[in-house]
């Protein structure tokens, strides 16, 4: 076993789906009460805080990690230890998403707060590209059931931001599909593809294909989850034909309630029918499984073998918003990984 774990581990990869926020272990929760809390939580109150059933659950504890990062020094701190735990699974990209639906529903729709705090962001992102030799770009992700209005003021943000930064590499459309699709948003996709934002969506989590159909007639470029795909055998071709990106994150669906383990997560029928499927941890923190993990149980939960490992991480690189001769680059690297 520990064969394959130090192979997992020198496979250059891409995370494609992670959202910042979900990287905040408890110990991390616990140095921002002290800095926040009139009554700080024990180790012991946040770890019980990433303890829940079902994709309600989750979201509700999202939220109660989410208010304790206030201002830059936070999201910095938060993105730093992100990064560290990312070199030391041997990711070499991420692209990440970052709740702007949520920092501003928490401090009361003002846009103006956001900026510092993505200076704090951006900080930890050199420090990392400088000292861990690993690269980041972001995504600024809008909340479905927080209205059209709010997802806006999202998209417009990052078009408002991107000329500045150039690490801001697209947007996404996440929160409770339940309450909303995907295409009340099409107009917006369509401005932030028109100023140079990649598109993904979240889409097939806890809904049927018809919500992954969707997403894809507004023009997302990746399928965040895409769990029901799999009930469809018309999305399937569809997405065979047009090698959609699949961010997939089985342990993620597992203790949200979508799937009942790992072993019976699609990934293993989305791969074999030839479907451009990644792994992703999506909230690794909340779910107590890293990258590097799940392609651990890739190999031990469904027979991924060493050559179908190193094909995921291809897929990674592939399916990434990374320039062309950098792909090519990791694309080598990954081919001569022993």
């Amino acid at each position: 076993m520990k064969a394959i774990e130090d192979f997992i581990r020198r496979l250059p990869k891409a995370e494609l789906h992670l959202h910042l926020e979900g990287t905040i272990l408890p110990a991390t929760l616990v140095e921002l009460s002290q800095r926040h809390d009139k009554t700080p939580l024990t180790l012991a109150d946040a770890e019980a805080l990433y303890r829940f059933t079902d994709f309600s659950g989750f979201l509700e504890a999202f939220k109660a990690v989410t208010r304790l990062l206030m201002g830059p020094e936070d999201y910095e701190l938060a993105a730093w230890r992100m990064m560290e735990q990312l070199k030391a699974q041997g990711v070499v990209h991420a692209e990440v998403y970052i709740s702007v639906g949520v920092i501003y529903m928490f401090r009361n729709h003002d846009a103006t707060v956001f900026e510092p705090i993505f200076e704090g962001l951006e900080r930890a992102r050199e420090r990392a590209l400088r000292e861990l030799e690993l690269s980041i770009y972001w995504i600024f992700d809008a909340v479905r059931h927080f209205t059209v209005e709010e997802a806006q003021r999202v998209f417009t943000k990052a078009v408002e931001m991107r000329p500045q930064y150039p690490s801001i590499i697209g947007i996404g459309l996440g929160g409770d599909e339940r309450q909303a699709g995907s295409e009340p948003f099409r107009a917006l996709y369509a401005e932030a593809a028109k100023a140079g934002l990649r598109l993904t969506n979240h889409a097939g989590e806890t809904t049927g294909s018809g919500a992954i159909w969707e997403a894809l007639a507004i023009g997302s470029e990746r399928i965040g989850h895409a769990v029901s795909a799999g009930r469809d055998s018309g999305l399937i071709l569809e997405l065979k034909e047009r090698q959609t990106p699949l961010e997939l994150n089985p342990t993620s669906n597992v203790r949200t309630g979508v799937v009942k383990s790992f072993r019976e997560h699609p990934l293993r029928k989305y791969f074999d029918a030839g479907l451009l499927v990644t792994l992703n941890s999506d909230d690794p923190a909340f779910f107590d499984s890293d990258l590097a993990n799940e392609y651990l149980l890739a190999h031990t939960e469904q027979g991924f073998t060493k050559q179908e490992l190193r094909k995921l991480a291809a897929n990674s690189i592939r399916a990434s918003f990374l320039p062309d001769a950098e792909k090519v680059e990791w694309l080598f690297r990954i081919d001569t990984t022993r």
